[in-house]
């Protein structure tokens, strides 16, 4: 059978539209009873849960912000006491103060459930190995794949990030036949193993990426290469982390759950966009009971799509991320903001304020951030040694709030262009993968 939980995934619209209701009701119940951030919300609007009637008074409800996430941290937007939260994850905000999520038990296993849900769409199953090589810890991709292929039954290796070479030997002595990661780790890993001969002694025939933008012919590349079908997922911690969306076999658009998520595609003026319309992707949690969020606002753009999927699945699909509404740049799998290198650098006496970051990938097709900065007046004593310190410490600085290698520039000052308007502060030579 090519479901996970067929009774979710083939529902008819209506009887879906129901279980969002009431599932609607009960999360807008929680936070207006337990997270005081919303009770003020709704207040301010004049609604209370008792006002929802249809799936489409959503509109009605107050939206939340990733600046609203921030200004309740840590805990402020809990819904359940703190001894019911097994699990915390985080992801990086604008600030130097990270986005904290909270998981009870049941979260976790729904959490699971969803992953293996995605898994099993395209097609991993008991008898696969699945290499999950996306990083551990606070971050949420690699337990959220790792409990997902676990609960499918998958044998799993928890491979994480790096040491590449090691990487490709697992793949080769356990026979590993679905891999996770990055598209342009994937594309790395492709390169390496030509360069160590043993890519026709790979046994790969799924994967799935995300954690960054990339195209069709990246997807062609990816393909060819590994001689494997590749599939986008798509997912943020703010929600639950991995597995909100994803492709089925058919390629053709990513289905987000339902019965998880009420979705909207909203234009500039908070206004739902017709179908095959871009918009901005706003969110509300169904089932999370740690942590839910009302009209989450992603700041991901995309497209609603019409027409239903082949594979027989009837839940909402959403085309692959076209871009994002705001300032964020995604290097490597982790959201950088232009302001948190600026808040970084605004405390180091010997630059000045003036910054660029610049964009590339190497010859390993990965991505490369360098920041370059000017020096001041008081950073020039004609020794090299000194010049090497203030850029390893500038380095070090970024890369404690980043949590990525950052390349450090150390310029003259007056040499970085200034312009009357806003300043270019991000210079992007990134070909589209």
């Amino acid at each position: 059978m090519k479901y996970w939980q067929p009774e979710y995934e083939t529902m008819q619209k209506d009887e879906m539209r129901q279980l969002q209701l009431k599932r609607l009701k009960k999360t807008a119940a929680s936070v207006y009873g337990n997270v005081p951030f919303y009770k003020d919300k709704f207040k301010a609007l004049d609604v209370c849960p008792e006002n929802i009637n249809s799936v489409d008074d959503i509109t009605n409800l107050p939206i939340t912000k990733k600046s609203d996430l921030r200004a309740n941290y840590p805990f402020g937007l809990f819904a359940t006491p703190n001894k019911d939260v097994v699990r915390i994850h985080a992801s990086s905000g604008t600030s130097g103060k990270p986005t904290v999520v909270g998981y009870t038990e049941n979260d976790i296993r729904t959490w699971a459930d969803m992953m293996a849900r995605d898994l099993k769409m395209v097609g991993v199953g008991p008898d696969d190995v699945f290499q999950n090589s996306l990083n551990y810890g606070l971050f949420t991709g690699g337990l959220g794949f790792h409990n997902g292929a676990e609960r499918l039954g998958a044998m799993t290796v928890p491979a994480g990030t790096g040491n590449t070479a090691r990487q490709l030997e697992m793949m080769q002595d356990f026979g590993v036949t679905a891999i996770n990661c990055t598209p342009s780790y994937a594309l790395y890993l492709a390169e390496t193993a030509e360069e160590m001969d043993i890519l026709d002694k790979l046994s790969l025939r799924i994967g799935t990426f995300g954690g960054e933008p990339w195209s069709s012919n990246t997807r062609k590349d990816i393909e060819d290469v590994f001689g494997m079908k590749a599939y986008d997922s798509y997912g943020l911690s703010e929600l639950i982390g991995p597995g909100v969306a994803f492709e089925c076999e058919e390629q053709d658009g990513l289905h987000i759950w339902d019965d998880h998520f009420l979705v909207e595609v909203l234009d500039l003026n908070g206004e739902q966009v017709s179908e095959g319309e871009k918009g901005e992707l706003v969110l509300t949690s169904l089932t999370k009971e740690a942590f839910p969020v009302i009209r989450y606002h992603t700041g991901d753009i995309t497209r609603l799509l019409e027409s239903e999927c082949a594979c027989g699945r009837t839940s909402t699909r959403i085309s692959r991320i076209m871009g994002r509404a705001d300032d964020m740049l995604i290097v490597r799998g982790i959201n950088v903001f232009p302001s948190q290198i600026e808040d970084v650098l605004v405390g180091i006496n010997e630059i000045t304020d003036q910054f660029q970051i610049l964009l590339k990938r190497n010859a390993h097709k990965m991505d490369e951030i360098t920041v370059r900065v000017e020096l001041s007046d008081n950073a020039f004593t004609g020794e090299l040694k000194d010049l090497a310190a203030v850029k390893k410490h500038v380095e070090n600085e970024l890369k404690s709030v980043l949590n990525i290698r950052t390349n450090v520039d150390l310029a003259e000052k007056g040499t970085i262009p200034r312009t009357t308007g806003k300043a270019k502060r991000v210079v992007d030579h990134r070909e589209a993968l």
